[in-house]
């Protein structure tokens, strides 16, 4: 069998989670890997906005599974790259317009216990969803999270045999908010479990049940904080890839991918026999890959978007913690107003991220730094400006309202990104956080796979293929992608 000299050269359009993750795993194969980024920096969503000594993580606030992270860091044996983080006791703090409130610890018997004494539900309940989360979790983890779903020795695995027989414990055929409304007694359980559609920005009344394996991502295997913030994440993965030989090319905006023969020339200049794309596969459907992809990319239904505040807060608040989520009054209407009406509710959940409370230089002393983010539609040609406008007025009287103190009167700083804005920087499809929705059934099986079945040295990975969106899914679509690359070309 042919082996491809170490010369063999590979290029990736996207310096994304997912972009840096197939670079570096390729490049410890010994091929030469060049990164083709439009924008001056890398991490894609994850970047960093600062002003008046406030600093703010743009993107992803959340981090789980760190060990994917670890993986990349020490891939080629050597720990070169300082990575630190550590778990959080509260992962989350929760609130209700009617003052109910609610702690989500590490620590479950002391979660359970909380959800007894403050919401009333059934210790027994929560102890037996966060068991079926796990199995759920057991199941699909090695056949949809770190396999090809479109390989077909995927299939042919005895883990793979082994999930399939269990498949019915998956509940692919019902929905998310069903299964939570029979299996608990209190609706603000059900709202509080529901609410982890959101992850991969689905409507928990339309996506499977399936999604109720994501809780474990967060109990089974904890929350954490890197302790120089998120955007740290993509820095180590920075250094790590450029320590193994990767080149990047920044502000180089990829306008054309040609297939000559064997290989693919990329703006007329660039050639190789493999190009990964790490860009949302809609948005390179209609740009450089439009002829390669022509006719064999649908549209398909986004996922939700966002609205998102970074505001300066010019005190400190004792009752926030870290990550803080205050709860709409009714969340179907919410999740219609999103997916059916394409519009922000008018009463929205807000989720406010304070990294200052980890990371204290992260503001001013005896300040804060929030950021405040609320579900939103893609774009659809709504009035942005309008939407915008009413949502901010709406998320200041709500916070305000569960505070017991005006908080208009303590932003001291502002900036804004709107799904507009995440469109336009990011190259997002419509702004869609997470490439196409979890709205059906079958939505793991449509999305892009991570090679083409046409062209074959063209790769895809990153939140819009399989297997999603969000940081762990990311880096894990860096590995499907290279393990495929791996296979196909022999470089072992």
């Amino acid at each position: 069998m042919k082996h491809y000299r170490k010369d063999t050269s590979a290029l990736v359009i996207g310096a994304g989670v997912a972009g840096l993750s197939s670079a570096i795993r390729l490049a410890n194969k010994g091929i030469q890997v060049k990164v083709f980024e439009q924008q001056a920096t890398y991490g894609g969503k994850m970047g960093v906005w600062e002003q008046d000594a406030y600093r703010f993580d743009t993107g992803p606030s959340l981090f789980t599974m760190p060990h994917y992270v670890d993986e990349l860091l020490t891939i080629d044996g050597k720990d070169n790259v300082p990575f630190d983080f550590e778990e959080l006791e509260v992962i989350c703090h929760y609130f209700w317009d009617d003052g109910t409130t609610l702690q989500a610890t590490k620590d479950l018997e002391l979660l359970k216990d909380s959800f007894e004494k403050n919401i009333g539900e059934p210790k027994e309940n929560i102890a037996s969803f966060l068991k079926d989360s796990q199995t759920k979790y057991q199941i699909t983890n090695h056949v949809f999270l770190e396999k090809s779903l479109h390989k077909l020795k995927t299939y042919f695995s005895w883990g793979t045999i082994k999930s399939i027989f269990r498949l019915h414990r998956v509940e692919v055929f019902k929905t998310m908010a069903l299964q939570n409304e029979r299996r608990f007694k209190q609706e603000k359980t059900v709202q509080f479990f529901n609410r982890y559609a959101t992850y991969n920005g689905s409507n928990p009344y339309e996506a499977p049940a399936t999604l109720n394996v994501i809780p474990h991502y967060e109990y089974g295997f904890g929350a954490f904080f890197p302790t120089n913030g998120i955007r740290s994440i993509a820095d180590a993965l920075y250094q790590k890839a450029l320590s193994l030989g990767v080149e990047f090319h920044f502000n180089s905006s990829i306008e054309t991918v040609e297939k000559r023969g064997d290989k693919y020339l990329l703006n007329g200049v660039f050639e190789s026999q493999i190009v990964v794309c790490n860009m949302d596969v809609a948005a390179a459907a209609k740009g450089p890959l439009k002829n390669l992809l022509s006719g064999k990319r649908k549209d398909y239904e986004p996922s939700s978007s966002a609205l998102i505040f970074y505001w300066g807060i010019n005190r400190e608040f004792t009752s926030l913690g870290l990550h803080n989520i205050f709860f709409s009054d009714d969340y179907k209407k919410e999740f219609h107003s999103i997916f059916s009406q394409k519009q922000i509710d008018n009463d929205p959940t807000v989720y406010v991220h304070i990294s200052s409370k980890q990371k204290p230089d992260d503001a001013p002393k005896g300040a804060e730094n929030w950021f405040v983010m609320v579900n939103a539609p893609y774009v659809e040609n709504q009035n942005w400006d309008t939407m915008v406008a009413q949502a901010r007025e709406n998320i200041v009287k709500k916070l305000s309202r569960s505070l017991g103190i005006d908080v208009a009167q303590h932003i001291a700083l502002e900036h804004k990104l709107t799904p507009q804005l995440i469109q336009k920087h990011t190259g997002s499809y419509k702004g869609a956080l997470y490439g196409s929705s979890s709205n059906n059934r079958t939505a793991a099986f449509l999305r892009q796979p991570n090679f083409s079945s046409v062209h074959k040295g063209l790769y895809f990975c990153g939140g819009s293929v399989h297997p999603g969106g969000g940081i762990p899914l990311c880096l894990l679509s860096g590995k499907i992608t290279s393990d495929i690359i791996a296979h196909d070309f022999n470089l072992f």
